[in-house]
This record gives structure tokens, C-alpha cells and sequence, in this order.
């Protein structure tokens, strides 16, 4: 089963389950960037609701993905389920009713019913992703996305995405794929003021920083799009996150 015919699935499951409740569905990330690899990249979707969904609502959501994840090829998904005042009337960090990543499966799958009672709050994350959504996000379901998500101002997406290479250095060991081209299109919009996705900050990155990095920059770029390892020498990986990490806090 390919993305689309997924993303069918939980829109029709997801209206199901929350019916009126629902505003809408709205994808981010590599779908919405057109640089989807289905052997590495997650399922990135926000679901906005009129009010908070019941208990047995949101275990009913998160039965959707794991399923998904037991009987598909797909399973990689990151969903936040937000409500549509937090959309309209920005507020930082954002709140959010549900969330289900990758990260969080073992907890997940321990205990559902606790995992849907304890997993809220507040997400830095959500700025950049909402952020995305305006510019380049898919609606699969609901209102449109001008009617949904107002504003945000640029220095909370600047945090949101600095907060993203706040753990860089501990973190680029053992996942240099994402930190490599993250880094890069962290520091793309520093620049130039464009969102891109990690595929294009790679691009960039090649044509823009020291000639010494492009071989680490191209090696990050062919993982991405196939399905090569994430071979990295890993004292290199660290002088490339040092080296970035300087010129974007600069």
C-alpha cells in the first residue's frame, strides 16, 4: 500500500471515529515537499478538532496508525492532533491533545489507554509544522488551510527549528542522515529566508558551505533518497555539526 492510499485510509478511518468533531487533515513533511522515501521518511499529519476528543476517541485514533504500522510497509508515522483555536490564535509552544510518533511506540503499545491519558501538552515542533502546512502542506479532509491556520510569527519558527538541532552533537552519531541536512536547511533560512525540505537543504548546502563538507553533505543526500545505510565517519559527522551549529547561533 502506497502513501497515498494510507493517507486515504486515515481519512476516512479518522472521520469515522471523530465525525462533526473533525475541521480537518493536513500533511507536512517530506509528502507535502515531494521527496517522500517510503523506506525512510515518516508520515507527517496534523489532525484539527473543534474540541478536545474523548478518551476512547483518541485510543480509537492511535488504533488507526498501529495497525497500519502491523499490516502495511509503511510505519513511520508522526501525528499531532491540535485544536483549531491553537490554529487560528497561534500561541508558543503550541498546545496539543494527542501525539503519536515513532519515539514513542514501546510506551505506545505498553499501555494505549494510559499512553492517550498522559501524552499531551505543548510542542515547539508545531510552529515549523504549521509553518510548513501554510506554505507547501496537503489537505485531505476538511476546510481549507487559510481558513484554519493564521499566523505565525517568524521568531517562534525560528525557535521551533532551532530547537530541533538543540541535542545535534549528542544526536548526529547515530542519525547523521537527518542532522546533516537539517543543519543545512536550518542555517538555508537563516540566510535566505526559505523553507525547505531536508532533500533541498542538502542541495543547498552543497552549493553554499565550504567545499570541504560537500562530500558528507552528498553521502547524507544519497541515504535520504535510497535505501543506502547511514555510513558516516562519525568524528567528520561531529565537525560538521560543530562547524553549522557556529555559523547558525553566529
Amino acid at each position: 500500500m502506497d502513501s497515498n492510499k494510507i493517507l486515504d485510509k486515515i481519512t476516512r478511518e479518522y472521520q469515522r471515529i471523530l465525525h462533526d468533531n473533525l475541521v480537518g487533515i493536513y500533511v507536512h513533511g517530506s509528502i507535502a515537499f515531494g521527496c517522500f522515501n517510503p523506506e525512510k521518511s515518516d508520515i507527517d499529519f496534523i489532525v484539527v478538532v473543534q474540541e478536545a476528543p474523548t478518551s476512547d476517541e483518541k485510543i480509537a485514533l492511535i488504533r488507526v496508525l498501529l495497525q497500519l504500522i502491523e499490516k502495511t510497509s509503511l510505519k513511520k508515522y508522526e501525528m499531532s492532533v491540535v485544536l483549531l483555536e491553537s490554529c487560528q490564535h497561534f500561541v508558543y509552544p503550541t498546545p496539543y491533545e494527542l501525539h503519536f510518533s515513532e519515539t514513542h511506540m514501546d510506551r505506545c503499545k505498553n499501555n494505549i489507554p494510559l499512553y492517550c491519558e498522559t501524552m499531551n501538552g505543548a510542542d515547539k515542533d508545531l510552529a515549523a509544522h504549521f509553518t510548513v502546512i501554510k506554505q507547501v502542506g496537503i489537505s485531505l479532509s476538511g476546510k481549507a488551510i487559510e481558513e484554519v491556520f493564521g499566523d505565525i510569527p517568524e521568531e517562534y519558527f525560528w525557535d521551533s527549528i532551532l530547537s530541533d538541532c538543540e541535542d545535534a552533537k549528542n544526536a548526529i552519531a547515530n542519525h547523521p542522515v537527518s542532522y546533516v541536512l537539517n543543519l543545512c536547511r536550518i542555517y538555508a533560512y537563516k540566510l535566505d529566508r526559505v523553507l525547505l525540505s531536508k532533500e533541498q537543504g542538502g542541495l543547498w548546502g552543497i552549493e553554499n558551505l565550504e567545499p570541504i563538507y560537500r562530500s558528507i553533505i552528498a553521502s547524507a543526500l544519497e541515504s535520504y533518497k535510497s535505501n543506502q545505510a547511514e555510513d558516516f565517519h562519525h568524528e567528520q559527522a561531529r565537525e560538521f555539526c560543530s562547524y553549522m551549529l557556529e555559523l547558525i547561533h553566529a
